[in-house]
């Protein structure tokens, strides 16, 4: 049997780290298994839903590499949902309600201070045909689908054993007052049709899982697999829901967070095997295994995305960003020195162009007061470029002679002179690169 995986976003926003996560597993799965990957966009909110949000999301998943085999769009099977909404009906499966928001609203509150669960009352079972052509008047119905009250059961990918007594559950509105049908409904029609065979999700969707169970039953339809991946909080433990917005990709990528290093967290995040920048996709897939996800939430910490960056980025070779260096404008025979320079002393590669100034425009000069004199005298001795790797030695070696400093009291106050920092790459490394000296000018 070929696997068949898919990742569903709706197109109402940017896709963020929660987003990724799962797609990212629905996709290892599909490649794994040499099965199949299906974008499907969730649009039938036709208000909220917006073609920048899919170009943008599908850019998005091209800049990490995330290929789909095949693109379905929701809002172009409404026919089908039609068709099986009313097979449903046939089945006596789908029963309409009238009840408005504040009404439900004041059902669920009057259950809870009874000390019931929330549950729907099925109250619109009850109607006779003449209650229900004068409130079909009046403000229109929305439909329901009618559980079967017994336990759903299934063994989750990740969470192992669940079990669901419908009872405890409301029966899903499916379609809404204004006609348009909702998530559950869509995704399941999809999940059958499509011949989807595993799905992961966030753990926020089982009680959807236990529904859609029976809603594919319902219409002959055999439910997929499924596994629920821990959802995401904050560094302390935090919900992260109000934070996603500003956890775009797109936002990450802004910063500089490089596709692998992204995709590496993803991976392995909420699992029981070590997060590590993997160099390559298929890397990526062979170390995958959903079992070694755990339930308990998982914290993500934006910030823990820059060493792995700094990591990957340290690891390219010159001929990765060599296009890069040539925008830059670095002379030829400078641009392999420069990468072998800069590299170790960036962490994304947006940095670079911070080094190329430096170099090529040099440095404020960072002065002691107490240093003035000698840096003064110690720039005599310098000559004019351009310079080697012998050049610092030779330097500090005479200026060592003509004013006996030595160790850190005579190679610091050169180095803050020439590059304006107390640390960075070795200087014998460095002079070769200086265009200009600023302090001696």
């Amino acid at each position: 049997m070929t696997v068949v995986t898919r990742f569903a976003p709706s197109p109402t926003g940017f896709i963020h780290v929660g987003n990724l996560r799962t797609a990212l597993m629905n996709w290892m799965i599909a490649r794994k298994q040499g099965g199949q990957f299906i974008l499907r966009l969730d649009d039938t909110d036709q208000e909220r839903s917006k073609q920048e949000y899919v170009d943008a999301l599908k850019e998005d998943l091209e800049w990490l590499g995330l290929t789909w085999d095949r693109e379905e769009r929701q809002s172009a099977r409404l026919e089908r949902y039609a068709e099986a909404a009313e097979d449903l009906r046939t089945k006596g499966k789908f029963y309409e309600c009238f009840e408005s928001p504040t009404e439900l609203d004041l059902k669920r509150k009057k259950q809870l201070n009874m000390g019931k669960p929330p549950v729907y009352d099925r109250a619109a079972l009850k109607l006779t045909e003449d209650e229900k052509t004068r409130l079909r008047a009046e403000r229109g119905g929305y439909w329901r689908f009618e559980l079967e009250q017994e336990r759903i059961e299934w063994t989750d990918g990740i969470l192992g054993p669940i079990s669901i007594d419908a009872a405890s559950v409301s029966d899903p509105v499916l379609i809404r007052q204004d006609g348009q049908v909702l998530y559950t409904f869509a995704s399941s029609v999809d999940d059958i049709d499509m011949g989807v065979t595993f799905i992961v999700r966030g753990a926020d969707h089982v009680t959807n899982t236990a529904t859609q169970i029976q809603i594919m039953e319902a219409m002959g339809g055999t439910p997929p697999g499924f596994a629920h991946h821990s959802l995401l909080t904050g560094p302390q433990g935090e919900a992260l829901s109000k934070r996603l917005g500003v956890l775009s990709l797109r936002d990450l990528r802004a910063q500089g967070v490089e596709p692998m290093a992204l995709l590496s967290m993803m991976a392995r995040l909420g699992s029981s095997k070590p997060i590590e920048v993997m160099r390559s996709h298929e890397e990526l897939i062979e170390g995958f295994d959903i079992e070694s996800f755990g339930a308990a939430p998982t914290k993500f910490d934006q910030a823990d995305l820059f060493p792995l960056t700094k990591t990957w980025v340290q690891g390219l070779p010159f001929a990765d960003v060599q296009d890069r260096i040539v925008a830059l404008g670095v002379p030829e025979a400078l641009r392999e020195p420069f990468w072998n320079v800069a590299k170790d002393n960036i962490t994304v590669l947006n940095d670079l162009s911070g080094w190329w100034d430096l170099f090529r425009d040099g440095a404020e000069p960072d002065i002691a007061a107490e240093d003035a004199d000698f840096v003064a005298e110690a720039l005599t001795l310098l000559p004019p470029g351009p310079y080697t790797r012998d050049s610092w030695g030779e330097w500090t070696a005479k200026v060592k002679e003509a004013t006996g400093r030595k160790g850190k009291g005579l190679f610091m106050p050169l180095r803050k002179a020439l590059t304006g920092q107390a640390h960075g790459p070795d200087m014998a490394d460095v002079m070769p690169l200086l265009q200009r000296i600023r302090a001696k000018e």
